[in-house]
């Protein structure tokens, strides 16, 4: 089974941790690493340490958001990234939300969905080697074509999707599909929006890999302590992320969960927002506690036709968790 992982975002993560654990990851056989992108950090730069870094292990933007750069601005860099990573590189993307386009960028929040979909369009163009004469609602481009050949004229492109329309763009578009916090008896119905959306424009859904993002802690020694850590991780989403994610456990049956997470957030009661977390809901979005279950977590994501488990570990996960996690999961199901 090929598994991901998303690089930890500590605050004070230094670089030589960073080429550590994705070396680790190498070692160990996952697929891919992914680094996020936020308020923080830049996920190129920290992706160009880490393509010069490893040899093999796949390396993706996990996410850079639609609204954080120029079509063209993302498709030379990630371009550029192929070539210095000998072809490993997958783009991640995404339309964040409100709160961070408009308050951290400085962007209106509009036409998501279209704005996406003429991303994918031009970037491929550019990839491709394309002269990008293009006329979309958005973007208005003539005349250029990039000025080298990257290794590969089909960079794998991934989208971060929730929504039902998203879904289906998804679809019509994406090489593969970033979830987040949909819960397991949800997929069937995610997938069903995403499989309508190929079907409208002649692809097949296997053609598209299923890669959400799995919040995971695993501890043997303090299997309660790694599961609060999970808790708490996704109580700040709901509770603080906007909107998204509260829909989305609403739309697939844990809104008595979602709604007490958001109302005791809204109370400033965090520990309260925290404990309105079910076990129930943990282990349908999230592997949290022993080696045991998490062995289990990933064989049940593989039963429910998960191509590409993406483990994102809390930010307050410790260095010795996010260590033994890695190791724990590669030997119970990468190195059996």
């Amino acid at each position: 089974m090929k598994i991901g992982i998303v690089a930890p975002y500590w605050n004070d993560i230094t670089k030589k941790e960073l080429q550590a654990i994705a070396r680790l990851a190498e070692e160990l056989g996952y697929h891919s690493i992914w680094v996020p992108e936020m308020w923080g950090r830049d996920a190129f730069s920290v992706l160009s340490v880490l393509a010069l870094s490893t040899e093999r292990i796949k390396l993706g933007t996990g996410v850079i958001s639609v609204f954080s750069r120029t079509p063209a601005t993302i498709a030379q860099t990630i371009a550029t990234l192929d070539e210095i990573s000998n072809g490993r590189m997958i783009l991640g993307l995404g339309t964040s939300g409100p709160a961070v386009i408009e308050n951290w960028h400085g962007l209106k929040f509009e036409k998501p969905l279209q704005r996406t979909r003429e991303y994918v369009e031009i970037i491929r163009m550019i990839l491709r080697g394309e002269r990008v004469n293009y006329s979309g609602d958005i973007f208005k481009l003539k005349g250029f074509r990039l000025q080298f050949t990257p290794p590969r004229k089909e960079i794998p492109i991934y989208i971060a999707s929730l929504g039902p329309k998203n879904l289906r763009l998804t679809g019509e578009v994406a090489d593969g599909w970033i979830p987040f916090l949909i819960p397991r008896s949800g997929f069937k119905d995610a997938v069903r929006e995403i499989a309508s959306g190929a079907e409208a424009v002649g692809r097949r859904f296997e053609e598209i890999t299923v890669s959400p993002y799995i919040p995971v802690c695993i501890s043997r020694k303090d299997e309660e302590t790694s599961k609060k850590i999970v808790k708490e991780h996704i109580a700040y989403y709901i509770g603080s992320m906007g909107t998204f994610y509260y829909k989305t456990l609403c739309r697939y049956g844990f809104k008595k969960e979602a709604d007490s997470i958001l109302e005791a957030w809204k109370q400033a009661n965090k520990s309260q927002a925290i404990m309105s977390v079910t076990d129930t809901l943990l282990n349908s979005v999230a592997i949290a506690g022993s080696p045991k279950e998490g062995r289990e977590g990933i064989e049940e994501l593989k039963r429910e036709g998960i191509d590409l488990p993406i483990l994102i570990f809390p930010p307050k996960a410790s260095r010795e968790m996010v260590r033994e996690t890695l190791v724990s999961i590669a030997l119970e199901c990468l190195l059996t």
